[in-house]
């Protein structure tokens, strides 16, 4: 009974790990954000990570000539909790703009206001939350699940930040989407489930995002 017990916790854990190393956007957490979700497509970012997007056959980035930012929104409207306050939240939003703006402008103008020859950027935070990290392999030992377990039940395991979000592309004169885009992101873990969140948690998150968007834009440019 022991061995069976132990056998159990063992494949539970390791379904736990798999659930909490996905790196992609599952379909049920789309938000309707963007224009039509069945034509993303998997693919790797320059970074490396993977991430769910579509660019128009017709896009022609040579076009465009400059870039507006909108103002990041949470989509759905995030409520602030005691553990993500709404200081939280206005920091994310405020910083993934600007993250935006500074690796954008490096590559092309970046003006104040969408017209003509503008590449219109429409960013949404569509997820920030914590949760509690899953096992890592040498606690699926049957020995290290017992204390494992404990640590999560007390609440003493550390939690990762999660952050996701769906960018849509637009042309600045005609309001036809051009391109879109999902990815998530995970990021400096907090200590314990009392632990309350910053942007300081996700901002390299948000600056590798902002990096992988100028790059693609160069590399669309060629």
């Amino acid at each position: 009974m022991r061995s069976f017990r132990s056998l159990s916790l063992l494949f539970a854990a390791t379904l736990s790990l798999s659930a909490c190393s996905s790196k992609k956007v599952e379909p049920e957490m789309y938000t309707g954000f963007l224009h039509d979700y069945s034509l993303l497509k998997e693919r790797q970012a320059p970074s490396g990570q993977t991430v769910l997007s579509w660019v128009s056959p017709a896009l022609n980035s040579g076009r465009y000539t400059q870039i507006y930012v909108q103002p990041s929104q949470f989509y759905p409207r995030a409520e602030p909790t005691e553990r993500i306050p709404q200081s939280t939240l206005s920091n994310v939003t405020a910083y993934y703009d600007a993250a935006l703006r500074h690796e954008l402008a490096k590559v092309v103008p970046v003006v104040s206001r969408p017209g003509p020859n503008t590449l219109i950027v429409k960013p949404a935070i569509t997820r920030v939350a914590t949760r509690t990290q899953g096992l890592r392999f040498y606690e699926w030992l049957p020995v290290t699940l017992v204390a494992a377990g404990v640590s999560t039940a007390t609440g003493i395991r550390d939690q990762d930040s999660e952050i996701a979000t769906e960018v849509s592309f637009q042309d600045g004169a005609t309001g036809a989407v051009v391109a879109e885009v999902v990815r998530k992101g995970t990021g400096v873990p907090l200590d314990n489930d009392k632990q309350v969140m910053t942007a300081d948690n996700v901002k390299a998150v948000l600056d590798g995002w902002a990096s992988d968007l100028r790059e693609s834009y160069v590399t669309s440019r060629k």
